[in-house]
């Protein structure tokens, strides 16, 4: 069984949906639209300044269960590896002000990522929920592999197993270094989207 089929086995409200109608525009190999975004030591930074780099964005949520999960060690570690592979990690926080996740400042995102060993290249600050609505985040996590020629190849889950249970990670695959691994290789993706889990983005007007 395909993982996009176990995955709709595992969300009911997805079962009467024809898989194509699951694969968002992103996932099809389409440019990745370009950003700007604050991170938490000020900077502005861009999307494109990594053009010609392999980039990956991570929707966060340090209040989710679905993130504290991935925040017990995988998600550095994938982080730590995917930079060692001079990999761009754009770590994203779009949770508005109010809502769970929203970090004040960029201290706060700091302490933050100083407490859990988070390895980002940035982590950037999306309040206002731009950058979440370009990309149409639905989750914390929510991951996309972007390629050297800045097309998105990979959209979705950071893994097949989408619980909140820290014992299920050693049985899941992760899509995430799997979709890297094939970018690395000069492969196609085998696997170019999966529905994400978690958490949903706590967007300002939801």
């Amino acid at each position: 069984m395909s993982i996009t089929r176990r995955l709709v086995a595992s969300f009911p409200f997805w079962a009467g949906l024809p898989l194509t109608a699951l694969v968002p525009t992103l996932a099809q190999a389409k440019p990745a639209p370009d950003f700007t975004a604050v991170d938490a030591d000020g900077k502005t930074r861009s999307l494109s300044e990594f053009r010609g780099k392999t980039v990956v964005l991570e929707w966060v949520n340090e209040g989710c269960p679905y993130v504290r999960k991935h925040y017990s060690g995988n998600m550095q570690g994938l982080q730590q590896a995917a930079r060692a592979d001079g990999v761009v990690w754009l770590t994203i926080a779009s949770s508005a002000p109010g809502k769970q996740g929203y970090f004040p400042d960029g201290a706060a995102a700091k302490t933050w990522m100083d407490a859990k060993g988070a390895k980002p290249t940035a982590l950037l600050l999306d309040p206002d929920n731009k950058v979440a609505t370009t990309y149409k985040a639905k989750t914390t996590p929510h991951m996309f592999v972007i390629d050297k020629a800045g097309q998105v190849v990979y959209e979705g889950a950071i893994d097949d197993i989408p619980t909140s249970k820290v014992e299920d990670l050693p049985k899941a695959r992760n899509l995430v270094a799997a979709a890297l691994a094939d970018v690395k290789a000069g492969r196609k993706v085998a696997t170019p989207f999966a529905p994400p889990y978690g958490c949903s983005v706590k967007y300002k007007d939801a």
